[in-house]
């Protein structure tokens, strides 16, 4: 460390960032400075938590050298996913995608521990997400979304989806009751679209590295509205590209009502293909897969629901969004009139 140490450490509030994570763990200022020794940043100016989100504890840091932010990993990432992600993101960094670049430290390693868990550096990106997307927006991120899968590319990195199609199922059975308290009779609606979507869902479509998790609040804009960059990686995996591409459906073109904004599917879709153009099975395919996107999202948030630690600044997210988006879905969509 520098002299510069002494200087008195900005630690402010947590910050509402809308990219961010919720914060568990706690970081005392003698702590980073003794974790900042192992790295060529300089000292901290500034650290503040971002109070967003359930997975993880995430910081924004400030040093002599730059902003960052500070990730300690909590409940749901594995360990040994940890490598795999990191790697990714210096993957898709070296290949130009605006994405944020893990710092390594003095030995090289850009996975460290800190306060007995994992942790690592990335650099800051700057942008802005927003909360109510504009078909303008969602064309722009449906282009980013392309770009990503074709930079992911030859990525030797390999992670099955462990929340796919097959973990639906066991992943259910285990909050069937959490099902029924928060709407009566709906565990018998979702065995139905549990059935239903084992026997339709698709195979053998286009595959690769996929994000995963591609919602608004991770996908960064520039003050003209153009894409600028995406960020937590931390549920990519190799699966179908269109899955990718109905998860950002759902989570891009709903309505605070609960209806469906085919304006916005359409320019979303228009933006995917100005880089990467859908084959006719991965059409044919997106209502399907948009259907069991959304069966996704339930469960997690059904079984996050209880789950959330009592010292988390941010409370869970509301499963029977995402069970409203699947009433719509089991009606079927026309994304390609």
């Amino acid at each position: 460390m520098s002299s510069a140490k002494h200087l008195p450490l900005d630690r402010q509030p947590p910050l509402p960032h809308p990219g961010g994570m919720a914060v568990y763990t706690d970081i005392t200022d003698a702590e980073l400075e003794t974790f900042l020794e192992g790295y060529d940043l300089g000292a901290p100016l500034a650290f503040k938590g971002i109070a967003e989100g359930t997975e993880n504890s995430n910081f924004l840091l400030e040093t002599e050298k730059g902003r960052y932010i500070l990730t300690v990993y909590e409940r749901r990432v594995k360990a040994d996913d940890l490598p795999y992600f990191l790697n990714l993101l210096t993957w898709l960094a070296d290949r130009g995608y605006p994405s944020a670049r893990p710092v390594a430290d003095r030995a090289g390693k850009t996975l460290a521990t800190l306060r007995g868990k994992a942790a690592a550096i990335v650099e800051f990106l700057p942008g802005l997400s927003v909360r109510k997307p504009t078909a303008a927006h969602c064309r722009e991120a449906g282009e980013g979304l392309a770009w990503l899968h074709l930079a992911g590319e030859g990525y030797g990195g390999r992670r099955a989806n462990d929340l796919g199609q097959a973990a639906w199922s066991p992943l259910f059975a285990k909050h069937r009751k959490a099902a029924d308290d928060l709407k009566p009779g709906l565990s018998a609606v979702i065995d139905q679209d549990l059935a239903q979507l084992a026997l339709m869902w698709p195979r053998n479509l286009p595959a690769g590295t996929i994000h995963a998790d591609y919602f608004p609040d991770n996908v960064f804009f520039k003050p003209d509205g153009k894409f600028a960059a995406t960020i937590d990686f931390y549920f990519a995996c190799e699966d179908a590209y269109a899955y990718d591409v109905a998860i950002m459906l759902n989570a891009w073109c709903f309505e605070a009502d609960g209806s469906f904004n085919i304006t916005a599917a359409k320019a979303l879709l228009n933006g995917y293909e100005r880089r990467r153009p859908l084959s006719p099975a991965e059409k044919e395919a997106l209502p399907i897969l948009a259907r069991g996107a959304a069966l996704r999202f339930f469960l997690t948030r059904l079984a996050d629901w209880g789950a959330t630690p009592a010292g988390a600044l941010v409370k869970p997210k509301d499963p029977l969004e995402y069970e409203r988006k699947l009433a719509v879905h089991r009606e079927g969509l026309t994304l390609f009139a």
